[in-house]
C-alpha cells in the first residue's frame, strides 16, 4: 500500500470527485440535439482492428492513426454502435499511442444522447488538446461488449462439446472515411468450423480471412466510406462456462474501534451458454469427474484475496456451504468455492461470500486528521474464462460521524452510472454511518484490483460518540434501577382502630 503522502498527491493529481448527498445519475452521458450527425471532420489513416472472444465477453481493440481534414481544430472523435450494443457496452479506455509517459493527459469517453428512437448511437471521444488542422495523432481505444455469444446449437448433451457464435463487421465501426484497415479475431483454440468467407480486392488472391492457428484476419482493405458494413459470423469451440453475473453488491466496512475492515460480495450468477437437451444425470457426471475430461460446466470458482484476509465464509440460500477451502499464508490468501451442483446452461446461482481484513492494510491517517481508504473496487473469481458483471454496486461503509466524503477510482468513467452518500444505520448507531455508493455497469474481471480511494474527516467527537453514547446508556440503567429499586411498593399496615366502649 502507498504511503499517505503518495495518495493524497494522486487524489489531488486526479480531481478527487466529491460525492454529493443527492444521486449523481447520468455522469458518462452527453446530450445533443435530436438531429445530430456527427461531422465529417476526421479520416483514418490506417487502422487496425482486433476483436478478442478468447474469453466470456468481447474485447475489442481499435488502434487508428487519425488526421484532421477539416479547417479548424478539432477535439471530438466520434465512433458509431447499435442500439443494443451501446447497452452492452463497458470499460471504455482512451490511450495515445505514441505517448509513453508515466502521466499522459487524460482523454474521455462518454455516450452520446440524442435521439432514443434511433439505432444508430455514438461514443464521443474527447481528445486532450485540439488537433490542428493537418495534423494526426495515433489513438489506442479498448472497449469490452457482454452478452455477445449466442450457443450454436442452443442445447446439448452434458458431455458434449459447446460451441459460439459471434456476428459483427469486417470494416471496423468508423463515421469517417478509412484508408487502410484490417480486422483480426482471436479465438481461445484452433477449433473454429464455421466463419464468413468475403471476396478479397485482388481477384488473384484467396478469400478472405486467412487463418493462422487460432487468429483469423480479414484484410488489409483499401478505401472504405464513412458507416460501411460487411457482416460476418464466426462459430467456434468454447469449452469453458459462460459465466454472467448479472448484479454484484460489494460491501466494504470500515471499523476503526475493531481495527478490522470487513468485505462481502453477493451474486446472481448466470451460465449463458448451451442448455441441456436432456436430464442432468448426477451418476454420469460423477463418474466423469475420475479422468477430469473438458467440460463448458461450472464446477469451481477461486477468489484470490489480500494476503492477510481471515475468517472467510460462503453461504447461498439455503444456508452454509460447506464445500469450500481458505489457504492462507505470507504469500497468498486464496478462497476456492465449490456450488452443491455443477452449472449447466441457462442455470442461475445466487450466492454470498464474505471476510476480515487487518485495517492496516487498507487504511492510513494523514496530516490534518482525516483518513484514506484504498480498496479494489472490484475483485471476484479469477477464471481462465473470464467473468462478465452487468451490474455493480460497490457500498464503503465508513464510520459514524464520517464527514467531507471524496472518492477517486481509476475505473473508466464511461462504465460509472450513479455515485452518493448515504445514511446506514445499525447497532448502536444514533446518526448513522456515511455510506459512500457507487454503481456501475458492463464490468468485466480485467478490472479486478482497479483501486478505488476514498478519503474522509473523522473528527475526535465522532470518535467518541459511540463509547459517550454506551456510557450513558448504561449510567441510565443504572440509574433508572437505582430508582426503581427505592420505590416503596410495599402495602403500608393499617391503623389500630379502637373498639367503642
Amino acid at each position: 500500500m502507498k504511503a499517505a503522502a503518495v495518495f493524497s498527491a494522486a487524489l489531488s493529481l486526479f480531481s478527487l470527485a466529491s460525492a454529493a448527498t443527492s444521486s449523481d445519475k447520468g455522469t458518462s452521458k452527453v446530450k445533443l440535439p435530436a438531429t445530430f450527425k456527427p461531422p465529417q471532420t476526421f479520416r483514418n489513416v490506417n487502422l487496425v482492428h482486433v476483436v478478442s472472444v478468447e474469453k466470456n465477453y468481447v474485447k475489442e481493440n481499435i488502434n487508428v492513426l487519425i488526421e484532421n481534414i477539416s479547417k479548424k481544430p478539432q477535439d471530438e472523435y466520434f465512433i458509431p454502435f447499435t442500439a443494443d450494443q451501446i447497452s452492452r457496452l463497458g470499460g471504455v479506455e482512451v490511450k495515445d499511442r505514441n505517448r509513453k509517459d508515466a502521466n499522459p493527459p487524460p482523454f474521455s469517453a462518454d455516450v452520446v444522447e440524442y435521439d432514443p428512437t434511433s439505432d444508430a448511437q455514438y461514443l464521443r471521444i474527447k481528445l486532450p488538446a485540439p488537433l490542428k488542422t493537418g495534423g494526426q495523432q495515433t489513438l489506442g481505444i479498448s472497449y469490452y461488449l457482454l452478452k455477445a455469444y449466442s450457443p450454436l446449437p442452443a442445447a446439448i448433451k452434458q458431455d458434449e462439446q459447446q460451441f459460439l457464435s459471434y456476428s459483427f463487421s469486417a470494416y471496423a465501426p468508423s463515421v469517417y472515411t478509412t484508408s487502410k484497415q484490417k480486422t483480426e479475431v482471436k479465438f481461445p483454440s484452433a477449433n473454429i468450423p464455421d466463419y464468413t468467407k468475403i471476396p478479397a480486392g485482388d481477384a488473384s488472391k484467396e478469400d478472405l480471412p486467412t487463418k493462422q492457428g487460432s487468429k483469423l484476419t480479414y484484410g488489409p482493405f483499401d478505401e472504405k466510406p464513412a458507416g460501411a458494413f460487411e457482416p460476418v459470423t464466426v462459430r467456434f469451440e468454447f469449452t469453458k462456462p459462460v459465466i454472467h453475473v448479472a448484479r454484484l453488491e460489494r460491501d466494504v466496512e470500515v471499523s476503526h474501534w475493531g481495527g478490522n475492515v470487513a468485505f462481502e460480495e453477493r451474486y446472481t450468477l448466470f451460465h449463458r451458454g448451451a442448455n441441456l437437451s436432456s436430464l442432468f444425470n448426477r451418476v454420469k457426471w460423477a463418474q466423469a469427474q475420475y479422468y477430469n475430461p473438458n467440460t463448458y460446466a461450472l464446477k469451481e470458482m477461486k477468489f484470490p484475496l489480500r494476503v492477510g484476509s481471515t475468517e472467510p465464509y460462503y453461504t447461498d440460500v439455503i444456508g452454509n456451504v460447506s464445500t469450500s477451502r481458505f489457504r492462507s499464508n505470507k504469500r497468498e490468501a486464496l478462497l476456492e468455492i465449490k456450488p452443491r451442483y455443477p452449472l449447466f446452461g441457462g442455470w442461475k446461482y445466487p450466492f454470498t461470500i464474505g471476510w476480515n481484513s487487518d485495517a492496516k492494510n487498507f487504511l492510513r491517517k494523514i496530516t490534518g486528521g482525516g483518513y484514506v481508504l484504498n480498496v479494489p473496487f472490484l475483485e471476484g473469481p479469477k477464471q481462465p474464462e473470464g467473468v462478465e458483471y452487468e451490474e455493480v454496486q460497490v457500498r464503503v461503509i465508513l464510520p459514524e460521524g464520517a464527514e467531507n466524503v471524496k472518492f477517486y477510482t481509476s475505473i473508466p468513467s464511461s462504465s460509472i452510472t450513479s455515485t452518493e452518500v448515504s445514511a446506514h444505520k445499525t447497532f448502536l448507531d444514533t446518526l448513522g454511518r456515511s455510506a459512500l455508493i457507487i454503481k456501475a455497469h458492463n464490468l468485466v474481471d480485467d478490472f479486478r484490483d482497479r483501486e478505488l480511494v476514498v478519503t474522509y474527516d473523522y473528527p475526535l467527537s465522532a470518535t467518541l460518540r459511540k463509547p459517550l453514547i454506551i456510557f450513558s446508556s448504561l449510567m441510565a440503567v443504572f440509574v433508572s434501577a437505582w430508582l426503581i429499586g427505592n420505590v416503596e411498593l410495599k402495602f403500608t399496615s393499617s391503623a389500630k382502630v379502637t373498639g367503642k366502649k
